[in-house]
């Protein structure tokens, strides 16, 4: 591929997956030529070349255009960055700008039909998952009353379905004492943490009890992770769009939580959001299926080390 413009720069993992799924890419910088020199450029590499991607901030000369126009002909594609980032890497970029936003269009509610799929697709996990969390369940307890005396759940209210609160269960994995100075983001070797409870959050254990959330509706097994009210205000501030993750219930997993695993903070939250965009935007089936399938092969991977 052609990357005409450096508007957004890909990310490590990002480039990773782009030098799979693409023989060359190339780049051309777009604003440092004229309009001759770019077709010229483009010519060049074309022979290698099938997709074009816009990605400049400064407005493409008619000129150039109607050469891109013409490249169709031969099969050659030209998209907006915000056309290929949804339909090779399954994200919607968040630009902060109001010039184009049509990408974001099609962000709505579950349909009734999607509604039912989900909830059958719920209650199927309930039932697969229900041994592993009654001997999680009964294991922890053992461990934790050990390496770290008091309450086996953790209960902690987060923002769900239009933006109402819920209370999320958990299994405990931080001492009493972890938010003694306020509110924090957890991080990875987070020293709150004791032994069994480092274990469990890495390997996503402690969320198993979630499963409770499922049942009576708060959460399903896959949508956006629902965040605490402090930082879901923050966030709203400072994060284009950030509102839009809430008008489908939460889940226990989702696409950001496979595509971009760990992260706290702002950064990692607008990255995350792309992800919870795109998949409002595009759910089906299949994607639910494919999520469900890459979230066991992760827990696996886990669990292994």
């Amino acid at each position: 591929m052609i990357i005409l413009g450096e508007r957004y720069h890909f990310t490590e993992i990002e480039t990773k997956i782009l030098n799979k799924k693409f023989n060359s890419i190339d780049t051309i910088l777009y604003k440092n030529f004229s309009t001759d020199e770019n077709i010229k450029q483009l010519t060049n590499l074309l022979d290698n070349n099938r997709i074009i991607v816009l990605n400049t901030k400064a407005t493409i000369e008619l000129e150039l255009l109607k050469y891109l126009t013409s490249l169709e002909k031969q099969g050659i594609e030209y998209l907006t960055i915000e056309k290929f980032m949804e339909r090779y890497l399954d994200k919607i970029i968040i630009t902060g700008t109001s010039f184009d936003i049509q990408y974001l269009e099609g962000i709505y509610q579950y349909t009734v039909s999607q509604k039912i799929q989900k909830r059958i697709i719920d209650f199927i996990g309930i039932v697969i998952l229900l041994l592993p969390t009654l001997f999680a369940l009964i294991y922890s307890f053992l461990k934790i009353k050990k390496e770290s005396p008091g309450p086996l759940l953790f209960k902690q209210k987060r923002i769900g379905y239009n933006e109402n609160e819920f209370i999320c269960i958990k299994l405990r994995s931080m001492h009493l004492d972890s938010e003694i100075d306020g509110p924090k983001f957890a991080v990875d070797n987070d020293p709150r943490s004791f032994p069994w409870g480092a274990t469990i959050r890495y390997t996503k254990i402690d969320e198993l009890l979630q499963l409770w959330n499922v049942f009576v509706g708060d959460m399903h097994l896959i949508g956006p992770r629902p965040e605490r009210k402090i930082w879901v205000q923050e966030f709203k501030k400072s994060i284009p769009y950030y509102n839009q993750r809430h008008i489908v219930p939460p889940g226990i997993t989702g696409l950001a939580q496979i595509r971009y695993h760990y992260g706290s903070g702002e950064v990692d939250a607008k990255a995350k959001l792309e992800y919870d965009l795109f998949y409002i935007k595009n759910w089906s089936l299949k994607l639910e299926l494919s999520i469900i399938w890459e979230t066991t092969l992760f827990i696996i991977q886990k669990l292994q080390k």
